[in-house]
């Protein structure tokens, strides 16, 4: 792609690039990013200063203006629009990062990646969205403005509403991960994977932040239409727009389920970013991941777009996943030049959810649909799911891969789908279950999927296994080496006739838009233990081309050819036509920039601090969709959620208006 050779050139030009090769980002990109961030913090602070102390205005009557609109608080729909376009643009960035170090390897630094821009603007203003809504809150007349029944109090005349710190503290969480990253890669080296910890930091954030701007809808709503409180959605003319008055059915009742629809496919999209290896057909974990993962995020969307969103809400999610995805896909591959990659359906999933819901009874209790879907979605809906894989993706699911596949996905999915069902409980008119049972599902759905994730990453590698590969020259292509293999494995019995892949991986060689720095050339086996190429793959210039097998539990792999890394001190490894090379660890040909010259311990142990951040931030949501809940359905016998201070007092300004009484 010409636009990106022409950005990292001119990054080089100016010294951007100068970065510890294979660790860290330069110093001057860390104090650049530093000065920016702080920047945007104090002109997001200066805005928030002006907006509370009535010295400026603008802001309030925007809101206002898309407040009788959607007949919403202001605090619900500015921060809503805001983040439409910014998670759009974080998730472009992100596959377009991805792609990048599919098809041309790791970064020269945070800068140099045009694509870093998207992300870092879109979770920024991520962070900012939630800001908004917990600096909107306001009332004209100078009194306490408190958004809703379960707002927090901030200060002695600032409450904010919960959804609004849930979505701030999710785009914190993922801004964290950029610093974090950066430590990362000083320590362990840059790890080039989806799934590395502060990696799974930065899209995580964003994924979760869906989960934040469904009750920030949510509580929109109730302080809208069952709010005992005053002044929660904007008063005045009807809205117009250039003249035209807005017509009520873009208000109305349909409206809004074709919202609540959309919102859920977003979230669909954001619990999918997990998987993003698997679409490229470069995974570099277990193939028992990709099932469990799909089964995972399309259970708890799928259950939540049915249940609040109403008939056909599954198939209007998923039909906007697709529409989404599939742009993104286009834009990043055939028109930017970059790997292409593909991505799971969830139709099988949905199709399950929507005819469980023709059962009243069943659809009536939330946390039993919840389960039951889920065992379905893991059952039935995944089946359905493996017809999608086999015709899109580059590796299909074997029929070896389903007795674990069920062992491990129908627990995973019973739980999500209970999970799904409690904070389906949290978004209808009525009390959650006791304490103690939503507390135990949500730690019963950490340590299910904690436990099936420690599963999936148990493997072994063979000892004393080889690989023996006869390349045979092919024609070239964009001026690069091409060739063909015939592999034979030492022990030929070694790989069963149902193994989840054997093939030769080829990438981050760029190869212009002929080859787009991915080539994955699957084997076909000709008699036990012996392969043969079905394609040709690239050996010269900056490729890295891998043997790999993945057999039940046994992940190895051989290199075929890969280019000399002076940046990491790696020296070439040569494509001779004939290799005989023994069959080893993956993880060091995939993640060649990793460094392992550190204490054992200290891997774990970040690891650790990193997971608890993220239980930290699922707990964080769980306890705001509790505390809209209760604010406005006690449980029978339990107090009222109460504001902390009086509700009374008077925020400064010119005015010396009677302040409320909304408390």
């Amino acid at each position: 792609m010409q636009t990106f050779e022409a950005y990292t050139a001119l990054a080089a030009q100016t010294g951007v690039l100068a970065a510890d090769q294979g660790g860290g980002a330069a110093l001057d990109q860390v104090f650049g990013m530093t000065a920016a961030a702080g920047v945007v913090s104090i002109l997001l602070l200066w805005i928030a200063y002006r907006h509370r102390s009535y010295k400026s205005d603008w802001l309030e009557q925007w809101a206002a203006w898309l407040g009788r609109i959607g007949e919403r608080p202001t605090w619900s729909v500015i921060p809503l629009l805001l983040f439409i376009s910014t998670i759009l643009t974080a998730f472009l960035g992100f596959i377009w990062d991805v792609s990048l170090h599919v098809g041309r390897g790791r970064d020269d630094g945070p800068l140099a990646n045009p694509a870093h821009y998207f992300i870092l603007v879109g979770l920024f203003f991520l962070f900012i969205a939630g800001a908004l809504a917990m600096i909107l809150p306001r009332n004209d007349d100078g009194s306490i403005a408190k958004p809703g029944m379960a707002a927090v109090k901030i200060t002695r005349t600032w409450y904010s509403p919960t959804a609004g710190i849930l979505m701030a503290a999710c785009g914190l969480y993922a801004l964290i991960g950029f610093p974090l990253d950066d430590i990362w890669h000083r320590m362990f080296g840059q790890d080039v994977t989806l799934w590395g910890p502060t990696h799974l930091m930065l899209i995580g954030g964003a994924g979760f932040s869906l989960i934040a701007i469904i009750l920030l809808m949510h509580e929109g709503y109730l302080a809208a239409t069952r709010s005992r409180q005053k002044k929660q959605v904007p008063q005045g003319d009807p809205p117009a727009f250039l003249g035209f008055e807005i017509p009520k059915w873009l208000t109305g009742d349909r409206m809004t389920r074709f919202t609540q629809a959309v919102a859920c496919g977003g979230l669909l999209i954001g619990l999918s970013v997990f998987q993003v290896e698997f679409d490229f057909g470069i995974e570099q974990f277990r193939l028992i991941f990709q099932p469990m993962l799909m089964v995972a995020a399309g259970v708890f969307a799928l259950v939540v777009a049915r249940l609040w969103a109403g008939p056909g809400a599954t198939l209007i999610a998923v039909a906007f996943a697709y529409l989404i995805r599939g742009a993104v896909a286009v834009f990043v591959g055939p028109i930017l030049g970059e790997p292409t990659n593909t991505f799971p359906l969830y139709l099988g999933i949905a199709v399950v959810v929507e005819l469980l819901a023709l059962i009243p009874r069943l659809r009536e209790n939330a946390l039993a649909f919840g389960a039951i879907a889920g065992l379905a979605g893991a059952t039935v809906g995944a089946f359905l799911e493996s017809f999608w894989v086999r015709w899109n993706f580059v590796v299909p699911w074997p029929k070896g891969l389903w007795p674990e596949l069920l062992a491990v996905c129908i627990p995973v999915g019973v739980i999500v789908g209970l999970t799904a069902g409690l904070f389906m409980r949290a978004l209808q008119p009525k009390p959650l279950p006791a304490p103690i049972v939503r507390r135990s599902i949500v730690v019963a759905m950490i340590l299910t999927i904690a436990g099936a994730t420690l599963w999936g990453l148990n493997y072994t590698v063979p000892q004393n296994a080889t690989a023996s590969i006869r390349l045979t020259e092919a024609p070239r292509v964009a001026d690069t080496r091409m060739v063909t293999a015939e592999v034979r494995i030492t022990p030929g019995d070694l790989v069963s006739d149902d193994p989840e892949w054997v093939n030769i991986l080829a990438w981050q060689g760029n190869g212009g838009r002929k080859l787009r720095g991915l080539v994955i050339d699957r084997l076909e086996k000709v008699a036990p233990g012996t392969y043969r190429s079905t394609r040709a793959v690239p050996v010269s210039g900056s490729w890295k081309t891998v043997l790999r097998i993945q057999d039940g539990r046994t992940l190895t792999a051989a290199p075929v050819y890969m280019a000399a890394d002076p940046g990491i001190g790696a020296a070439e490894v040569s494509a001779t036509p004939q290799i005989n090379r023994p069959l080893t660890r993956e993880l060091d040909m995939l993640q060649r920039e990793r460094k392992f010259d550190h204490p054992s311990w200290y891997f774990p142990a970040a690891t650790w601090v990193v997971a608890a951040m993220t239980i930290l931030l699922i707990w964080l949501l769980a306890w705001g969709a509790a505390r809209i809940n209760a604010a406005y359905f006690p449980r029978p016998g339990q107090r009222p959620l109460m504001f902390q201070g009086s509700g009374r007092g008077k925020v400064h300004r010119k005015s010396d208006a009677p302040e409320s009484v909304d408390a």
